[in-house]
Order: structure tokens, then C-alpha cells, then sequence
């Protein structure tokens, strides 16, 4: 698997993570829970690391910090979630939850989500850094008219990490967020890597081209990654599954080669094209 490193510290991150949205957002039932704990197994052995939660996608902290206590895999993994309230009481007694949930003492990641009473939050997630209780900081957004305020952020040094939209069918973070996270020494999470899963409606029963042999790719899930992963600021892309098949194609995306700059322009003009 490929590792990239997180710019703020020199720590090496697997390129293919994984998110819990929709997918962890179960109950507590074996039916509900043996597939997704396999998830997690086959996460581990392909050599993932970070998890992406947030307290707005249901129960799935609980689901990822319940199963890898089972799996005893708490330890191997970067466990990421956000905070999503307002208020600063209201916002310390989530973030005290969420490590509950997750079972963790320390969360490595810290994320604002959707900016939403950022100010706020800062204050709290420096305070909670300089005490141990998380480790890295960073802000989140899904579509690209928070562009603009997630630029602005980035730009005051206060995140190490900021995660947003960036797959082969929204490619405006291409134009100004991820040259700008680069430069700035920001780490990169890419979230809806599928377009909420739009890309596989629009290849519904077309096959991989051949000359995605020539970036080691078998499947449509790890061409659409793979366009992702080789622009060189992305740090991670989280993809959500609860299905171990998916979840094991879509690490692959994180072996062998990836798409140079000519192969890129390649893929995209093809997809625009169906």
C-alpha cells in the first residue's frame, strides 16, 4: 500500500482509507454488524489505517469503535471523526462522546465539520491538542461552494488536515484548494471519491478500458480512485463500503502504479465523453 506523509509531522498515512457514511449507520444486531467487522478485518490485513466517522452519521462511531475492540485492532487504526454542533459546551460535550464512542483515549484526528461554528471549535480542538487528547486538527466540507472559505482557512495555518470533494466527475478542487493545501503544508482527505456514487451509474455496463492496465487497474472502483490518488497532494481518500468485496477492490487502488499527467487528461476526457 502506498503511504503518503502528513505534512504537519512527517507520519506516514496508507493512501485508501476509509469513510463510515451511510455505511457504518447500523444496529447492533450480528446481521447488521458481521459484514462490516469483516470490513474492518480485510481494512487491516490490505493495510489501511485511518477511519473517517462523525457524529452525523448516526451510530457509526459506536459501530467502528465497538468492532475493533472486538477485532483488537483499536491501536493499528488512525481514528478520525468531527465535531458538528454549536456552542462550545455543546461542542466539548460531543467531542467527549465521540471518544467514548470510539473507544479511544485520544482521537487522532479532530475535524470541523462543514466549518460549522469553526471559531468556536478552534479554540477548544488547540486546547485539547496542547493537553494530548487529539493529536491533528483539521476542517471539512462536501461541495465545492465552500471552496472559497476553506481556502481562506487553510491559509492561516491553524488546520494540519482539510477534507472535501474531489473525484473524476468534480474536478474543481484541481484549480485552486489542492495546489493551495500543497504549498501550505496542509494534509489532503478526499470525501465522495464516487460522486455519491454517480460514477458507477455512468459505466453501468461498459468495461474498464484496457489501457488502465498500463496503471495496474482491474475495476472501475479502483479507476476512479486511482484518478484521485495520483494527484500529488492528496494524502488519503476515505471511500465508504459495509461490503468486504468493495472494500478490498478499492485498496487495491493504493498498489502498484497510478496514472501519470498524460494518462489523467486521458481518463478524464474519456469520462466526459460517455
Amino acid at each position: 500500500m502506498l503511504k503518503r506523509a502528513i505534512p504537519a509531522s512527517g507520519e506516514m498515512l496508507p493512501v485508501v482509507g476509509l469513510g463510515t457514511y451511510q455505511s457504518f449507520n447500523v444496529g447492533s444486531g450480528a446481521a447488521d454488524r458481521d459484514p462490516l467487522k469483516e470490513v474492518l478485518r480485510q481494512f487491516i490485513a490490505q493495510g489501511g489505517k485511518l477511519v473517517d466517522s462523525s457524529p452525523m452519521y448516526g451510530p457509526s462511531e459506536s459501530v467502528v469503535g465497538d468492532l475493533a475492540t472486538e477485532l483488537g485492532i483499536t491501536g493499528q487504526l488512525f481514528m478520525a471523526t468531527k465535531v458538528w454542533t454549536s456552542g462550545r459546551e455543546a461542542g466539548i460535550r460531543q467531542m467527549e462522546e465521540s471518544l467514548r464512542r470510539m473507544k479511544v483515549e485520544r482521537m487522532d484526528l479532530m475535524q470541523i465539520h462543514n466549518l460549522l461554528d469553526w471559531k468556536t471549535h478552534l479554540t477548544t480542538l488547540k486546547q485539547w491538542k496542547a493537553a494530548g487528547r487529539i493529536r491533528y486538527i483539521g476542517i471539512t466540507h462536501y461541495h465545492s461552494g465552500a471552496y472559497a472559505e476553506l481556502e481562506r482557512l487553510i491559509k492561516t495555518s491553524d488546520f494540519e488536515f482539510a477534507q472535501f470533494n474531489y473525484s473524476i466527475a468534480e474536478r474543481e478542487a484541481e484549480e485552486r484548494i489542492l495546489p493551495l493545501a500543497r504549498d501550505s503544508g496542509v494534509a489532503v482527505i478526499v470525501n465522495r471519491p464516487f460522486a455519491q456514487a454517480s460514477l458507477f451509474s455512468r459505466v453501468r455496463g461498459k468495461e474498464v478500458p484496457g489501457w488502465a492496465a498500463e496503471f495496474d487497474c482491474k475495476s472501475w472502483g479502483q479507476f476512479f480512485l486511482k484518478y484521485i490518488l495520483s494527484h500529488p497532494a492528496v494524502t488519503c481518500v476515505i471511500p465508504a463500503t459495509g461490503k468486504p468485496q468493495h472494500l478490498v477492490d478499492n485498496m487495491m487502488a493504493g498498489i502498484g502504479r497510478l496514472p501519470d499527467a498524460a494518462m489523467r487528461r486521458r481518463m478524464a476526457a474519456f469520462m466526459d465523453n460517455l
